[in-house]
């Protein structure tokens, strides 16, 4: 009888790289580490770089250092809210995150909350590039914020 081999769960480790917008990296380790959980549950066709990274990187950068970095890996000007590299980093743009918080009503925690599940959901094998798959990806990422929310002793 063959065993189901499971994943190892990365660890994950949030670092603030820019100064002008206060991020509480404890919160987003601890969120990450619950968000990590529930995106392994989700089922997936073959082996994804979340199946087989020891650590993800989740690295909170400012407007002008996102925008350099999608500018020389995507070919796109301007800053940007999250880029995700398969080898596990995460970069999120505090001040976009802040501008994005303040134009959809929610806190800047629950926006960078947002950012880091979309980060690991692509780390997953989702692609957000065509219609039908950035629907598939805001389903499956609302339920596990929602569920990591949970998780995490209800802080918000």
């Amino acid at each position: 009888m063959k065993r189901k081999t499971q994943a190892v769960v990365p660890q994950i480790r949030a670092r603030n790289l820019q100064r002008k917008v206060p991020v509480d990296v404890v919160d987003l380790e601890k969120f990450g580490r619950k968000a990590i959980e529930l995106c392994l549950r989700v089922p997936r066709k073959k082996k994804t770089h979340l199946t087989e990274l020891n650590e993800i990187s989740v690295l909170i950068v400012s407007d002008h250092r996102i925008a350099s970095l999608h500018r020389q890996f995507m070919n796109e000007s301007g800053p940007t809210d999250v880029i995700t590299f398969q080898h596990g980093e995460i970069f999120i743009s505090a001040e976009t995150a802040r501008s994005n918080a303040r134009r959809f009503g929610n806190a800047l925690a629950r926006e960078l909350r947002l950012y880091v599940v979309h980060g690991l959901l692509h780390l997953h094998g989702f692609d957000d590039r065509d219609e039908a798959g950035a629907r598939k990806m805001q389903g499956v990422q609302r339920r596990i914020l929602a569920d990591a929310v949970v998780g995490s002793a209800g802080t918000v």
